[in-house]
């Protein structure tokens, strides 16, 4: 029974590793990078080139990931979408938020999206473009771990300040340069109390970003609202009316999810 007991523990530690390194492999994916190399990967997740070879084969095969016919190199594939087609539709803040976020498009004449909180970043989970021929969108699932981004700030906000300085001293939370912590949830108290934060081509030259926080029935912040546009649209006189809309909205969307204002 030992031997056995042995055998078990074994292969269940083997499998385990085996999941991690295909996790780990998915991951190499991102929107600044979405293509790899066997090389490339192996590189980032520490494995034999051979090992990631075989992973990616049984990938592509589940159409889990795609090959590139001009580099010959791999991208994801839309059978993940059908894996987290599921979670995405059972997401309810997502399914109330879609008329919502079309009207604030609508309004703002700019792209709406939906952000959630995974615990370190904030990740699109929909999005609405702006009908106009320049604008800023990305892709779903497109994931956001900069201090200065909009809805990072709303989401930190209403995070308690030990949480807070715990992923901006690891890292997990960045900046392009040192920042005083202190002064940051200081900013982040102005976040809470005005209701939305403001990303005014902080983390790229050539955008803006407003979030509002959308709350559950329990007061809880759950979500984001966001409007994304280029900087030469909005000029510092145009935030507070651009502010005031996506407020609006976020407001709506947690009246749609039981939320009761104090």
């Amino acid at each position: 029974m030992a031997t056995t007991a042995g055998t078990e523990t074994g292969d269940s530690a083997r499998g385990a590793s085996v999941i991690v390194n295909v996790l780990q492999v998915i991951r190499c994916f991102t929107v600044d990078e979405p293509l790899q190399g066997v090389t490339e990967i192996a590189a980032q997740v520490g494995l034999h080139k051979s090992s990631v070879s075989r992973i990616l084969a049984t990938l592509e095969q589940e159409k889990v990931v795609e090959r590139d016919e001009a580099s010959r190199k791999y991208r994801l594939g839309l059978g993940l979408i059908a894996v987290a087609g599921p979670l995405l539709a059972g997401l309810d803040v997502r399914r109330v938020a879609m008329e919502d976020l079309r009207e604030l498009s609508e309004t703002t004449g700019e792209t709406t999206a939906l952000n959630i909180w995974d615990g370190t970043t904030a990740v699109t989970v929909e999005q609405v473009p702006s009908r106009q021929q320049v604008k800023h969108t990305s892709v779903l699932g497109s994931r956001y771990a900069t201090g200065l981004s909009a809805s990072v700030q709303v989401f930190l906000a209403h995070t308690g300040p030990d949480r807070v300085r715990e992923l901006v001293s690891s890292g997990r939370v960045a900046f392009e340069s040192a920042v005083d912590v202190d002064e940051y949830l200081e900013r982040l108290a102005t976040v809470r109390q005005d209701g939305h934060a403001v990303n005014h081509c902080e983390t790229s030259p050539d955008e803006v970003g407003i979030a509002a926080p959308v709350r559950d029935h329990r007061g809880e912040v759950v979500a984001a609202v966001l409007v994304a546009a280029p900087f030469y649209r909005v000029p510092q006189d145009e935030i507070a009316r651009l502010a005031t809309a996506c407020r609006e909205a976020a407001r709506r969307i947690s009246l749609r999810l039981g939320w009761t204002p104090a």
